[in-house]
């Protein structure tokens, strides 16, 4: 997607270790027109998968999620990093290493908003080692559940989490990909 592209190029930037910072137009202050734009292009991407609700992980997923679930006229379900005093006792959850964190982080969904049978999209802000979104998936089989597709803003592909979720055999989108950030460069996949 060249208006994403474009954007991570004038406005991100590579510190270095695989971390890229797009804080300033996607996960501490959001760009909604660029955030609009990508929920239509996974809503025509995700057209005929069949979901039924789309799954992502707080904070930065939310954005995108919103988006794509506006156009394709479906509730969103952000697994919670903790848990509030209004979920159940008994919930849905399991535990992912955060990259930008440093330390492994709860994920957190109440049965209520993630029912047997649904199916579901995941939408997430990166695709990096994947093991956030693996996180996800756990959840989604956790409920009895069927995951129909992943969809990403920006993949980096060196990281290797295309190739870890390749065997849950559903569609694997990203907007971006990223091939190489050595030397404070951005690579995309079409460069």
């Amino acid at each position: 997607m060249q208006l994403l592209k474009d954007r991570i190029l004038r406005d991100g930037k590579n510190l270095g270790g695989g971390i890229l910072k797009v804080d300033g137009f996607i996960n501490h202050q959001v760009d909604p027109v660029l955030m609009d734009a990508c929920g239509q292009e996974f809503a025509r991407l995700f057209a005929g998968v069949g979901a039924t609700r789309v799954l992502t992980a707080e904070i930065s997923g939310i954005a995108p999620a919103v988006m794509a679930a506006r156009y394709l006229n479906l509730p969103v379900v952000y697994a919670r990093k903790s848990k509030p005093i209004t979920m159940p006792n008994t919930v849905y959850l399991t535990v992912a290493p955060s990259h930008t964190k440093g330390h492994m982080v709860e994920l957190i969904v109440s049965p209520e908003y993630l029912p047997r049978g649904e199916k579901v999209l995941i939408i997430d802000d990166f695709l990096a080692s994947g093991s956030t979104i693996q996180g996800l998936v756990r959840l989604v089989q956790a409920a009895g559940a069927d995951l129909v597709g992943i969809g990403t803003l920006v993949e980096k592909s060196f990281e290797g989490g295309r190739e870890l979720l390749a065997p849950l055999g559903v569609p694997v989108v990203s907007l971006v990909t990223i091939t190489n950030m050595d030397n404070q460069q951005i690579t995309f996949l079409d460069d």
